[in-house]
């Protein structure tokens, strides 16, 4: 049996349970706080981050969300992530590292750490002025979404990706900390209500972070 270590909030483990929850691959949930540095967490990872990945019988522990897709996607044949040709696939690669880093640090990093590590961790108000930089480029890259989707069906092309995956853990995210102004970005909302209503998504909308409430249209299907 394997089990995912990681928290609520965390977009990396979400694109790991995604791609999880896609190809049918069971697995138990173990809450990690990585901001604790727990000797046995470190232990599995040295680099102190979520999501890990681990084996109870076989001992084996994997790292980092991209190596842990990557793993699945070349040893379970049910729904490919990274699929079509090579350059398909580029594409594919392309744009979950532009989820992981360029979405993630212009607005999902700065939105859990003025509205969920200030609040859990270090008891302090959020910064008005960088929740409002983070807002606005979200609306930006939202644009840059919009543009995708009204050249292919899916992000990452014809058919759902790792692309897709990676969207959808990294915005539900920013939605959950009240980052997202879905108003002036139809294309995007109308992508994203059909994930809401995927089975490997719907068990990830239900999940709460301890004192942080996300918005009233957080969990609906039609928001």
């Amino acid at each position: 049996m394997w089990q995912l270590f990681q928290f609520p909030l965390c977009p990396f483990s979400r694109k790991v349970r995604l791609l999880l929850g896609e190809k049918g691959v069971g697995y138990e949930l173990v809450r990690e706080s990585p901001w604790e540095q727990r000797d046995e967490f470190l232990d599995m990872n040295p680099a102190g981050r979520t999501p890990v990945m681990r084996h109870r019988d076989r001992g084996q522990t994997l790292c980092d969300s991209w190596a842990i897709c990557e793993y699945f996607e070349e040893t379970v044949e049910k729904n490919p992530m990274i699929n079509g040709s090579a350059d398909n696939r580029a594409e594919i690669r392309r744009l979950v590292a532009w989820f992981d880093e360029q979405f993630f640090g212009d607005v999902v990093a700065p939105l859990m750490h003025e509205r969920m590590r200030k609040r859990l961790i270090y008891r302090q108000p959020p910064d008005g002025r960088v929740l409002r930089e983070a807002m606005r480029l979200a609306n930006t890259h939202l644009d840059y979404i919009d543009y995708l989707l009204d050249h292919n069906a899916w992000i990452g092309g014809a058919t759902m990706s790792l692309a897709d995956l990676s969207a959808a853990a990294h915005i539900s995210i920013a939605d959950y900390l009240g980052g997202i102004d879905w108003l002036a970005h139809a294309q995007t909302a109308d992508w994203y209500r059909k994930f809401k209503s995927r089975p490997s998504f719907r068990p990830l909308l239900a999940e709460r972070m301890e004192v942080i409430k996300p918005p009233s249209h957080y969990e609906e299907a039609d928001f």
